[in-house]
């Protein structure tokens, strides 16, 4: 059955950017860039939301990018879709996928964790605080988690990896 987790980073405060159209990789450790390449690219698949996307402009090597969005991107390597995530999970995993990387913004953090589709979260907590920003999930339903492993990444932030009871 293939497994969908959701990959992100936030500053101590809480927040996975300070405003939208934000690159993450301006504010987040070389650790944390490092961790999430080598996550997405074990994965082999990874799905964004369209402004997410927007920020980075284009698929990202070695990973199979699909971009949500109601309309086509004409960039060479992304797919783009609007299916439900467990359509969407559904479609993957009868085309070989084990493993799918969710990868921002909140909005589709937050239509994965709705859709009961993720089973993982690592969480990179940054040592940076925006005051306000953008939240990492915005109306769930409440979950239980588990606490996998919390270990330091780099010498300043740290990586939380959780299991989703769903």
């Amino acid at each position: 059955m293939i497994k969908a987790f959701i990959i992100a980073a936030q500053s101590l405060d809480g927040f996975i950017g300070p405003l939208e159209h934000v690159n993450s990789m301006s504010w987040t450790s070389g650790a944390d860039k490092a961790f999430f390449k080598k996550r997405t690219k074990e994965a082999g698949v990874i799905v964004i939301g369209r402004t997410t996307f927007e920020t980075i402009g284009i698929a990202l090597p070695g990973r199979r990018t699909i971009v949500y969005s109601s309309r086509p991107l004409n960039i060479e390597g992304v797919e783009t879709t609007d299916l439900l995530p467990s359509d969407l999970l559904q479609k993957l995993e009868s085309e070989g996928c084990k493993e799918v990387a969710v990868c921002g913004g909140s909005s589709i953090y937050s239509l994965f964790l709705r859709s009961n589709c993720i089973s993982k979260l690592y969480i990179t907590i940054e040592p940076i605080l925006f005051g306000n920003g953008i939240k990492l999930f915005n109306d769930i339903p409440q979950k239980n988690i588990s606490l996998i492993s919390s270990k330091a990444l780099g010498s300043n932030a740290l990586l939380l990896e959780y299991n989703i009871a769903n």
